[in-house]
């Protein structure tokens, strides 16, 4: 199994919109071999004005992983997000123990 943390720093203003893109996505995501697991997060405790937003992922390996970046839905979801975004990070995790 392999982790994804995909944040991104979100222009002022568009939290809404960004989580009307995801509403969408998520079941998407979810219905896809190999995920276990696609949870778009937003700060608890730091951030009161959701100028972050984070997914968090679980893949049973690197090509389904793969295989969900390389999706429709997926290059429709870029599409859509990136006039909502600053930037974004992706950081692929292996557990540890």
């Amino acid at each position: 199994m392999i982790h994804v943390i995909a944040r991104m720093e979100l222009n002022e203003g568009c939290k809404e919109a960004m989580l009307k893109v995801l509403s969408g996505v998520v079941p998407k995501v979810l219905s896809e071999d190999g995920c276990i697991m696609y949870t778009p997060c937003l700060d608890a405790d730091e951030d009161p004005n959701g100028t972050f937003l984070t997914i968090v992922e679980a893949w049973k390996d690197r090509d389904a992983l793969n295989a969900h970046l390389a999706t429709a839905h997926m290059a429709e979801f870029r599409e859509a997000v990136k006039d909502l975004r600053k930037n974004s990070s992706v950081k692929v995790l292996t557990p540890a123990l």
